[in-house]
């Protein structure tokens, strides 16, 4: 595998590394339970295609790091005989880059640590339409209407509290602005994460209840630290009580250094509202692509059981496909009832990040 110049990330995430061999990880049954519950067959791991796609190379802008992908790309050329080269970096940085080449990008995969990113490399025009039969096999609402891309993992947003200090957590984002909760509350400012969860805010809240509700918070006097790792442990150590991150932060640590050793708890807000905001990464095949064949070939391994185990048990983010086992501490996607917004529009971040300076919240 070959990695092409690598672009600087601001928001880039340490992923903790589970002892789960990458050989394994396909090992799901077709009765396994799903993200919703239920039994399914999972989705087929083979490419449905005529074209021997086989010691062709693509090219992969990939806003998911360097490590958590490279040990699941170097097996996909393994099992499938294409070669990759991927270029790593932040994925607006990317979707920027992407606007920039035009038709002329030598990228052949678009592969977006966040919804937003996506919706704006769509909106361009860049993407080309992905068959039924990838779509299909991904919810509609973690999938583009047009079926330009399609979610690989999804990631919830929590309340990570320290069960010490906060004997019930708030139920809901409002209960935050209580004043007994004045600087107590940690956030990640510059994170991609918060900004797209400020972003479903003002789409589910409007523009004036978005604004209202970050004043509130502002008020609050809420502890801004540079990434949603530091804002987990900071809870952890009982250095404030408690912070808006993923689900995944909590498991990671768990992880790293044992559960006896970790106090903080998740919990989900199930309300609807923007702090139930379920968000994905995802990918897309570029327009231009000269092998979009072969580009497919890895969409559908990473909707396949292998690939999706991988996301599951690597980073604990929900699959995105029926048949594949979630993490074990996770509540089932369908009994969380994130707000009903197109993910595409999350791309509208150079608007949140206006109002988040207008409010003070833009700092770090």
């Amino acid at each position: 595998m070959k990695k092409l110049k690598r672009i600087s990330s601001r928001s880039a995430l340490t992923i903790a590394t589970l002892a789960l061999p990458l050989a394994m990880i396909g090992a799901c049954s077709s009765n396994a339970t799903n993200t919703t519950g239920d039994t399914a067959e999972p989705a087929p791991t083979e490419a449905p295609s005529a074209v021997d796609v086989r010691g062709e190379t693509i090219t992969i802008y990939s806003g998911r790091s360097e490590a958590l992908m490279s040990a699941l790309f170097t097996q996909f050329t393994i099992d499938t005989g294409v070669k990759v080269e991927v270029r790593y970096g932040d994925s607006g940085e990317l979707a920027a880059l992407l606007l920039t080449e035009g038709d002329k990008s030598p990228a052949d995969i678009y592969f977006s640590q966040d919804a937003g990113a996506l919706g704006a490399v769509e909106s361009a025009g860049l993407l080309s339409t992905l068959p039924a039969d990838v779509t299909d096999a991904v919810e509609a609402k973690f999938r583009s209407t047009s079926g330009a891309w399609v979610a690989t993992s999804g990631r919830a947003r929590v309340l990570v509290y320290n069960p010490e200090l906060v004997a019930t957590p708030p139920a809901s984002l409002d209960d935050l602005l209580d004043p007994q909760w004045k600087g107590k509350i940690g956030y990640a400012p510059s994170n991609a994460s918060w900004q797209s969860f400020v972003t479903a805010l003002r789409l589910t809240r409007g523009e004036d209840g978005a604004r209202a509700w970050l004043t509130g918070l502002a008020a609050n006097e809420p502890v801004a630290y540079e990434k949603n790792g530091v804002v987990r442990d900071a809870v952890n150590s009982g250095e404030i009580s408690m912070g808006l991150i993923n689900h995944y932060y909590l498991y990671e640590l768990i992880s790293k250094i044992g559960a006896d050793k970790v106090v903080a708890k998740n919990h989900f807000f199930r309300d609807g509202d923007a702090g139930s905001l379920v968000n994905i990464a995802g990918v897309g095949v570029l327009a231009s692509s000269k092998k979009s064949d072969a580009a497919l070939v890895l969409v559908r391994y990473l909707l396949s059981v292998a690939g999706q185990s991988y996301f599951a048990g690597k980073t604990f983010e929900y699959p995105m496909i029926p048949g594949v086992i979630q993490f074990v501490s996770l509540p089932a996607l369908a009994e969380l009832n994130p707000p009903s917004v197109d993910l595409a529009d999350l791309k509208t971040l150079e608007e949140t990040q206006e109002l988040l300076e207008e409010v003070g919240l833009l700092t770090k």
